[in-house]
């Protein structure tokens, strides 16, 4: 097979935090608009013979959501969402991300897409997943300017998860929410612990000997690059024609 692309050995790694026995099942996942790898990884895992369920809430066609993201919303807070993505301008080593902006109130400085519902999704959903391509001091900051949606909650506060992890281009944390802080667990290939803390605003937890993640196996490529790019095709149609080479049939 050809070389293995970045975006490939990301949507393996997030599959396996997905099915990551230790972690409450995943049996239905949202995915939000934008996030192809995302739904790589989701249907990774499903094409893998894992019974998951995902939900695209920009699917062209077939779409679950007649209504759009309130049935999202509605399912969400019945418990019936059990992982879902998200990201943002900046993520801080306490897993709060910022959608808002930066600057002044409201996002004076530089102004992100805005929070939408981040906060609940981040609060009732039981496993998210922190997910952001790029790595660097600007987007993983000691401190968020503004708080979208928070890590970690005092007790008093109800919530059904915290962030599962994060991952990056370069590399994957686990998250703590005893500790609200990041665990460095695997450096994606050509990365090091000093490349990343160079490349990372907030301070990090990481182990001796720092795991290379490890690429897609040739079963993996095999279905990233056929069954997966089948499905999709129709709502991510650059996507496959930048990673995978292929094009939508008309």
């Amino acid at each position: 097979m050809s070389a293995v692309q970045p975006e490939e050995r990301l949507a393996a790694a997030l599959a396996r935090l997905i099915l990551d026995p230790s972690a409450p099942p995943a049996r239905h996942i949202a995915v939000g608009a934008a996030s192809p790898i995302p739904a790589a990884a989701c249907w990774l895992a499903a094409k893998s013979g894992h019974p998951v369920r995902l939900s695209l809430l920009h699917k062209r066609s077939g779409n679950p959501f007649t209504e759009g993201s309130r049935e999202l919303f509605d399912l969400t807070g019945q418990g019936r969402i059990d992982l879902f993505f998200l990201g943002g301008g900046q993520i801080d080593g306490q897993a709060n991300i910022n959608l808002i902006g930066t600057g002044e109130w409201p996002g004076a400085g530089v102004r992100f897409p805005g929070s939408f519902g981040s906060a609940f999704m981040y609060l009732m959903t039981p496993r998210t997943i922190l997910f952001r391509e790029e790595h660097s001091p600007r987007v993983l900051v000691p401190r968020v300017a503004h708080v979208s949606a928070p890590g970690v909650s005092p007790p008093e506060v109800f919530r059904r998860g915290t962030a599962q992890a994060l991952v990056t281009g370069r590399c994957v944390f686990r998250f703590d929410p005893a500790l609200a802080r990041f665990m460095l667990e695997s450096a994606h290939p050509g990365e090091s612990l000093a490349s990343i803390r160079a490349e990372t605003g907030f301070d990090f937890d990481a182990p001796a000997e720092v795991p290379v993640t490890p690429d897609p196996t040739s079963a993996e490529l095999a279905l990233l690059r056929g069954p997966v790019c089948d499905e999709m095709l129709e709502t991510y149609p650059e996507f496959c024609g930048r990673v995978f080479s292929r094009a939508e049939v008309a």
